[in-house]
C-alpha cells in the first residue's frame, strides 16, 4: 500500500515537472515571437532614422561650405583645433604637426548611406604635392557586391611625397641621407595610410571622432586652445603679482 502510494506521487510529480517544462518551452517561445517583433520595428526604426540623417546631411552642407570658408581667414586654426582634442592631440607627432601648419580645411562627405569620407584641404608645402588628401569608408551590404554582406572598406589618397620626404621605409618626414630613424607606433599619416579592409564594420576610433566630434563643432577645441592660453597669462599676472607683494613685504621688514 506504502508502495503503491509512493509510486503515485512520483508519477503526479513527474506529470507536473512535465506540465512545467512545456508552459516554460510555450512561454519562452512567447517570449522570442514578441522579441521578434520588437526587432523588426528597431530596424524599421533604424531605417527611418538614417533617411532623417541623410536627410539633414545634405542641409547642413552648405552651411559647412560657409563655416569653412570663414574658419580659412583664421591663422592656424584646424591644428589649433587638432592639438586642444585630448585624442586627436595625442595623434599628432612633432613631424605631423609641421605638414598640419599647412592644413587649411577639413570636411566630412557623410551624405551616401553606404560610404562617408574625410578630407584635408592643404596650401603649397614643402612635403607633398597634393592639395587635398581623402580617406574614404565603404559599406557593402547583401546583394551590392560580390563580397560578403557586411564588409568595410576604408581606402586613402596615396600620397606624392616631394623628394626627400615621406613616410616610406620607417623614415621621417624629413628624410636625410642614411637616416632610418624609425617612426613612432601611432601618428596622423600612419593612421591615414593605413588601407582597411574587414567582412565587419571597421571601428576606426580616429575617424569617427574626426566625423562625430571634431567635424561638428571644431570652434569648441579652437577655443578650448585660447582659453588655457588666456589661463596661462593669468596665471603668470598671478605669480607676478605675488612675487611684488612678497617683495615690498621684505622692504617693510627692513625699514
Amino acid at each position: 500500500m506504502v508502495a503503491e502510494q509512493s509510486k503515485k506521487a512520483k508519477t503526479e510529480e513527474k506529470v507536473e515537472e512535465e506540465q512545467i517544462d512545456e508552459e516554460l518551452v510555450l512561454s519562452m517561445e512567447k517570449l522570442q515571437e514578441i522579441q521578434d517583433d520588437l526587432e523588426k520595428i528597431n530596424e524599421q526604426a533604424n531605417d527611418e532614422i538614417l533617411k532623417v540623417e541623410q536627410k539633414y546631411n545634405v542641409i547642413r552642407k552648405p552651411v559647412y561650405d560657409k563655416r569653412n570658408e570663414a574658419i580659412k581667414s583664421i591663422p592656424d586654426f584646424w591644428i589649433a583645433a587638432f592639438m586642444s582634442h585630448p585624442a586627436l592631440g595625442e595623434l599628432l607627432t612633432e613631424e605631423d604637426q609641421k605638414i598640419f601648419k599647412f592644413l587649411s580645411s577639413l570636411e566630412v562627405d557623410d551624405a551616401e548611406e553606404v560610404k562617408y569620407s574625410i578630407t584635408f584641404h592643404f596650401n603649397p608645402n614643402p612635403f607633398f604635392e597634393d592639395a587635398k588628401l581623402t580617406k574614404t569608408f565603404t559599406f557593402f551590404e547583401e546583394g551590392t557586391s560580390s563580397l560578403a554582406p557586411g564588409t568595410t572598406i576604408a581606402t586613402a589618397t596615396p600620397i606624392k611625397w616631394k623628394e626627400g620626404k615621406g613616410l616610406q621605409n620607417g623614415v621621417s618626414h624629413d628624410v636625410k641621407i642614411g637616416d632610418k630613424r624609425a617612426l613612432p607606433e601611432e601618428s596622423f599619416f600612419t593612421w591615414f595610410t593605413d588601407d582597411q579592409h574587414s567582412e565587419n564594420e571597421i571601428n576606426d576610433e580616429v575617424a569617427d571622432i574626426i566625423r562625430e566630434d571634431l567635424w561638428i563643432n571644431p570652434l569648441a577645441y579652437f577655443n578650448n586652445d585660447s582659453d588655457e592660453e588666456d589661463s596661462g597669462g593669468d596665471d603668470d599676472d598671478e605669480e607676478g603679482d605675488e612675487e611684488d607683494d612678497d617683495e615690498e613685504g621684505e622692504d617693510g621688514e627692513e625699514e
